[in-house]
C-alpha cells in the first residue's frame, strides 16, 4: 500500500535505471530471454542469442550454414522488429556452430563488451 507521495519500488527502480542510463542496456538484455517471442519459433529453433556487446552488437549462434545465410539476409528486418519492441541494436553477428561455444565468460549472460 502506497502512502500519499510515496513511490512504488518498481517506479523508483525504473527512475533510477533511467537516470543512470541503464534502461537501454536492460532493453537489449531482454533479447536473450525473449528470443523466441521476438523472432518466432522457426528462427528460434535454429538460432541462439549468446551475447550483446556494450555498443549494441548482438551475437547469435546458428545451427547450419544455409540458415546462417538466410538469417544474414534477414538481419535488417530482424533489427527493425527488435527496435519496434524497444530493443535498439546496431547489428547482428551470426556465428555458425553448436550453441554453448560463445566465448563469453560463464554467467555473464553474454553482456560483454567483446565483439568476438
Amino acid at each position: 500500500m502506497k502512502r500519499d507521495g510515496a513511490t512504488g519500488i518498481g517506479d523508483a527502480l525504473a527512475a533510477y535505471l533511467k537516470r543512470r542510463g541503464l534502461k537501454p542496456r536492460l532493453d537489449q538484455a531482454r533479447v536473450l530471454d525473449d528470443w523466441p517471442a521476438l523472432v518466432g519459433q522457426q528462427i528460434a529453433r535454429v538460432s541462439t542469442p549468446e551475447g550483446i556487446s556494450e555498443d549494441g552488437i548482438l551475437f547469435v549462434r546458428v545451427t547450419t550454414a544455409p540458415w546462417m545465410q538466410e538469417l544474414q539476409m534477414q538481419s535488417s528486418v530482424i533489427l527493425r522488429q527488435l527496435a519496434v519492441r524497444g530493443c535498439r541494436l546496431r547489428r547482428i553477428v551470426w556465428r555458425l556452430g553448436a550453441s554453448g561455444n560463445s566465448g563469453f565468460p560463464p554467467g555473464s549472460r553474454g553482456m560483454d563488451s567483446r565483439e568476438g
